[in-house]
């Protein structure tokens, strides 16, 4: 498209956590001021384990790996694909056809689909954590679905929040917020390590998931409710995660099966 290829590169990360926001600094500059940042906070498991193996997390995982390596592989370049296939917030409250899909197909092609190695490795870390124990509980079907169905929610979250906006968003964060509620619902007791990194001091602890999610959640808040009427120039569609967060932590239950069953 034309008029993709005359602006500046610029896009909305769906991204979850301090770590991304560093690592994006440079394609983001609404976000240069989160590099100064000393101290970050990066979980890498949890003490729950699970009863199934988590075959649709995994599967999640790997098929946005592979969408991100034909992104960067493709001769349209990363930018084009973006502008292609990334969710327009006018374009989905308009259905203005301004892409090669219809606009409500880029709700799910941009939920696989990221901007960066950091901002796709934050990501898949998150619902690797958390993931198989919502999909245990849910089953792996209506895991699944769980999973999409926070990620609409976070589209158009943003979208409603942005409707003349025709800066493409992209990313899984806004699913992956979704499972962060869930989790923090059901398992708020639940002990994650966490690298802890003061300057160059790095250790590890054992935090509670209400404190870990908690914390990630009221920094979404916070940071959503400052960039509210500033100049759009891209960066972390805040909204995206708390409408995906909100929703995840407030349907969970009515998405308990009332019997177990592996797949539904």
């Amino acid at each position: 498209m034309a008029w993709a290829t005359k602006r500046p590169f610029r896009v909305a990360l769906v991204i979850g956590n301090n770590y991304e926001r560093q690592a994006l600094a440079v394609q983001s500059p609404s976000l240069a001021q989160a590099g100064k940042r000393k101290e970050t906070l990066i979980p890498y498991k949890d003490d729950n384990p699970s009863n199934i193996f988590p075959y649709v997390t995994i599967g999640i995982i790997v098929l946005n790996v592979l969408v991100f390596l034909i992104e960067v592989a493709s001769t349209s370049g990363l930018q084009k694909a973006t502008y292609s296939y990334g969710a327009i917030p006018h374009s989905l409250l308009t259905f203005e056809k301004a892409q090669p899909v219809h606009p409500t197909v880029t709700v799910f092609s941009s939920m696989f689909m990221h901007g960066g190695f950091f901002h796709l490795g934050g990501n898949m870390l998150y619902l690797w954590i958390f993931g198989n124990n919502i999909e245990d509980k849910l089953g792996h079907i209506r895991f699944l679905i769980f999973y999409l169905f926070c990620g609409i929610i976070a589209a158009y979250s943003y979208a409603f929040t942005n409707p003349q906006s025709i800066i493409p968003m992209v990313g899984a964060s806004g699913a992956v917020a979704g499972i962060l509620g869930a989790y923090l619902l059901l398992f708020p007791h639940a002990r994650v390590h966490t690298f802890i990194f003061l300057g160059f001091f790095i250790t590890t602890i054992k935090i509670p998931a209400l404190i870990v999610i908690g914390f990630w959640a009221i920094i979404q808040l916070i940071n959503g409710l400052i960039s509210t009427g500033l100049r759009e120039e891209g960066g972390v569609a805040w909204f995206a995660h708390m409408g995906g967060f909100l929703i995840g932590l407030v349907t969970i239950k009515l998405w308990l099966p009332r019997r177990t069953k592996l797949w539904l």
